[in-house]
């Protein structure tokens, strides 16, 4: 099993203030340390999607979602679902179904103080991924969220994202990750359970896993 490596704890003070002294904090440091890009790449981004876009998230059973309330706090939610489930509204508008889920609504609230997004839409086995940044609202429209159901059950909620700019990101980070290599793969059962984890945070007591990891009831609760 992996794990972090972390200096001792006497030291991170001091390891953080000489960190601090060596920050980038303009753009002309970074660009003397990083250079420029290519032209190709600095003016990839469209505002629009086109037909392989189009292909592309149809392929995309799981994407990220980010967002940030109104004082700049950020967060980053996973969403996934049977490839296809986006909706294509037109060249610069999307959406996306709010399945169920455990009702903090974290990007929901965001994007009501906040309205930028961005996402990336994975293909698994696909060593590129796709980016869409972007203004998005919330929706309940009937007729939407009708054409969105599975299983015979529509979601209450639809995300709406129009459109600012759509561009494709290389495949070096995938590469670098190994991510779908299963050679690569942990064992999951030496990685932490999401029960474990949140016992630990909140100093619960260990939750029982005699029975196997991962059993939890909501894997039969996903629509």
């Amino acid at each position: 099993m992996s794990t972090t490596v972390r200096a001792p704890e006497s030291d991170t003070a001091a390891l953080v203030e000489r960190l601090r002294k060596r920050q980038i904090a303009t753009e002309s440091d970074l660009r003397d340390i990083v250079g420029e890009p290519s032209k190709l790449i600095r003016e990839k981004q469209t505002s629009h999607l086109t037909p392989l876009i189009e292909q592309f998230i149809a392929a995309s059973p799981y994407f990220f979602v980010a967002t940030a309330d109104a004082a700049g706090n950020c967060d980053v939610s996973p969403k996934g679902d049977p490839s296809g489930a986006i909706r294509v509204l037109d060249a610069r508008t999307i959406a996306f179904p709010d399945r169920p889920g455990n009702r903090r609504i974290d990007g929901h609230l965001n994007v009501i103080e906040n309205p930028h997004v961005g996402l990336i839409f994975i293909v698994p086995g696909v060593d590129e991924t796709l980016r869409v940044n972007g203004r998005a609202f919330i929706t309940d429209d009937p007729e939407l969220l009708e054409s969105m159901a599975i299983n015979g059950r529509a979601p209450v909620l639809a995300t709406v994202v129009e459109i600012d700019e759509v561009f494709m990101h290389c495949a070096r980070s995938i590469l670098r990750a190994g991510l779908w290599k299963p050679e690569m793969w942990p064992d999951p059962d030496t990685v932490p359970t999401l029960a474990a984890i949140m016992a630990e945070q909140k100093d619960l007591p260990a939750p029982d896993e005699s029975q196997g990891k991962r059993n939890e009831e909501y894997r039969s609760r996903l629509y």
